[in-house]
């Protein structure tokens, strides 16, 4: 019985020695056979995960790249995003910096345009304010300015907008900020398959991206495709993601806010109404054309996002439909669902009734649809 459980063993593993080329002529096989094979596999990966397995990858295809920030070294990231880095590929590749934010983006932005791709994490984007001659006049107008001739491949990356309980300094949404000004890209990543895909295709690109992430979303799994697994997996800036179809309403959101649409898609499914939910991706960039098709066919459209109101990101897509051919298909006004016109209080029922929620987008559709 040894012997024969020891035979066993040695043979289980044979497919898995077979050579990719020599795997793929197995699969042929079976499926011309008519043999029915199981769907690729899927696991659950977090969010922070994600992130940390587009840098490892990055770090190690190109010597160029390199991450800088406070404590994403021998501390392994505030956040642990950049766990285990600084061990494997050492300090000239992971660097701890000062706490000064003008100082170190500094250094990343002339170290991008003298060649390198430096990936330069703020601890929150509410700290990259110090640095923000950095990031709109070094960065994000040099190759204009240049005529072309200084690219600028430089990431700058952190948690966004609202957290928990960190009061009104530190829960600003910046995507309206960077997405106001050319010469940078900005994304803004939902799922683990967005975080990781849009972080690599973020450090390939030659212009100054800004990686707009959220903390509460870190530690959240999501379901991560075969595809999504390997290492040549990206997503491409300037492509939203239908995550949900529908036929009576659009949902256009980004980031978190994103969770909450497709929760009140769910609720609302309940009462007859299909909500169709996009998942930006991009902010600038940004996929309008996608927007408009779902339009098109849904006539009704409701914008969700965590930052404030005024000159936000659903006021921009709003003035895009509006001055676009899909206006003539809506059949009422659309409907911003924001975070409240104030600073962020403290106290928990205040934030609370400061951030959209899920209520908030059911009520939003219902009087989008006048129902």
């Amino acid at each position: 019985m040894a012997a024969a459980a020891a035979a066993l063993r040695h043979l289980a593993p044979l497919g898995a020695r077979l050579p990719p080329q020599g795997r793929a002529a197995g699969r042929l096989l079976q499926q011309r056979r008519g043999i029915r094979l199981s769907a690729p596999a899927a696991i659950q990966v977090t969010v922070r995960d994600a992130l940390n397995q587009a840098l490892d990858e990055e770090l190690e295809r190109d010597e160029r790249v390199f991450l800088l920030g406070e404590e994403v070294a021998q501390y392994d990231g505030a956040y642990k995003i950049s766990r285990g880095l600084w061990k494997k590929y050492g300090d000239k590749r992971v660097i701890d910096t000062p706490i000064s934010e003008m100082g170190f983006t500094g250094i990343a932005v002339g170290a991008a345009m003298a060649g390198l791709r430096p990936v330069c994490e703020f601890m929150t984007f509410n700290f990259s304010m110090q640095a923000i001659d950095q990031v709109i006049n070094s960065a994000a107008k040099t190759c204009y300015m240049s005529a072309g001739s200084i690219a600028v491949p430089i990431v700058f990356r952190g948690p966004n907008g609202a957290s928990a309980g960190v009061a009104a300094q530190h829960s600003q949404c910046f995507a309206a900020w960077y997405g106001h000004c050319p010469g940078l890209k900005v994304v803004s990543p939902w799922s683990s398959e967005d975080a990781k895909g849009l972080l690599k295709a973020s450090i390939r690109d030659d212009n100054p991206v800004v990686m707009l992430e959220n903390e509460l979303l870190y530690g959240v799994p999501f379901e991560m495709s075969e595809q999504a697994q390997s290492k040549d997996f990206i997503v491409p800036i300037g492509k939203a993601k239908i995550e949900r179809q529908g036929t009576h309403v659009t949902l256009v959101s980004h980031s978190r806010p994103v969770g909450h649409c497709l929760e009140a898609a769910a609720v609302l499914a309940k009462e007859g109404v299909e909500c169709e939910v996009i998942n930006l991706r991009t902010i600038r960039p940004m996929d309008i054309e996608t927007v408009e098709a779902s339009v098109v066919k849904t006539n009704h459209l409701v914008t969700v996002e965590g930052g404030w109101p005024q000159f936000g990101v659903g006021a921009e897509i709003c003035a895009r439909i509006m001055e676009g051919s899909a206006f003539n298909y809506l059949d009422a006004p659309a409907v911003r669902v924001t975070g409240a016109d104030v600073p962020m209080p403290y106290a928990k029922i205040l934030e609370d009734n400061c951030i959209p929620q899920v209520k908030d987008i059911i009520f939003a559709v219902k009087k989008a649809l006048n129902v």
